[in-house]
C-alpha cells in the first residue's frame, strides 16, 4: 500500500472559464494558473504522484513549457495514471476536500467523481469528494482564490 498527499491553491482573476475536477463551474472569473487551473486535478496529480515516489506535477508538466499553456488537465491526470499503471498501482481511495468561499461546490460534486472514475479507470465509490468553506477566513476567506487537498491509497 502506498498513501499520497496533495495539495494546491489557486488565485482568481483569470478569464478563462472557472473549471474544477474536469467540470465548468458558471462563475465570473477563473483561476490564474499555465495551464485550465483546474486546482482539484492538480492535486489529484500530486497525491498520485507523492504516492508513488514519482515527484510532482511541475516536474513532468513544468509551466516553463509551452505545450501545456491553458491545456485540460484531465490529459494530464490521463498522462500521470498511465505512467502510474505500468506499475501495477491500483486505486482504493482517494478523498478530496475544496476548500473555498464561492461557488457552491455541492451541485458539481457528482460530476467531478464521475470524470475522476473515468479517467482514473476505478469505480466512482472509491472517490470521495467534498467542500468546505475558510470561515472567511485568509485569502480563501476573502474570496481570492480556491484550495484543494488530497490523500489517495494505492495498493
Amino acid at each position: 500500500m502506498r498513501i499520497g498527499y496533495g495539495y494546491d491553491i489557486h488565485a482568481f482573476g483569470s478569464m478563462k472559464p472557472l473549471i474544477i475536477g474536469g467540470v465548468i463551474i458558471p462563475c465570473d472569473q477563473g483561476l490564474i494558473a499555465h495551464s485550465n487551473g483546474d486546482v482539484l486535478i492538480h492535486t489529484v496529480i500530486d497525491a498520485l504522484l507523492g504516492a508513488t515516489a514519482m515527484g510532482d506535477i511541475g516536474t513532468f508538466f513544468p509551466s516553463s513549457n509551452q505545450m501545456y499553456k491553458n491545456i485540460d488537465s484531465r490529459i494530464l491526470l490521463k498522462n500521470i495514471w498511465n505512467k502510474i499503471q505500468l506499475k501495477n498501482y491500483h486505486i482504493s481511495n482517494i478523498d478530496i476536500t475544496i476548500i473555498t468561499e464561492y461557488p457552491k461546490m455541492s451541485p458539481y460534486i457528482f460530476l467531478m467523481r464521475s470524470n475522476l472514475s473515468l479517467d482514473l479507470k476505478t469505480q466512482i465509490n472509491n472517490i470521495n469528494i467534498k467542500s468546505t468553506s475558510s470561515k472567511k477566513i485568509g485569502c480563501i476567506g476573502r474570496k481570492e482564490g480556491i484550495a484543494c487537498q488530497a490523500i489517495v491509497l494505492l495498493i
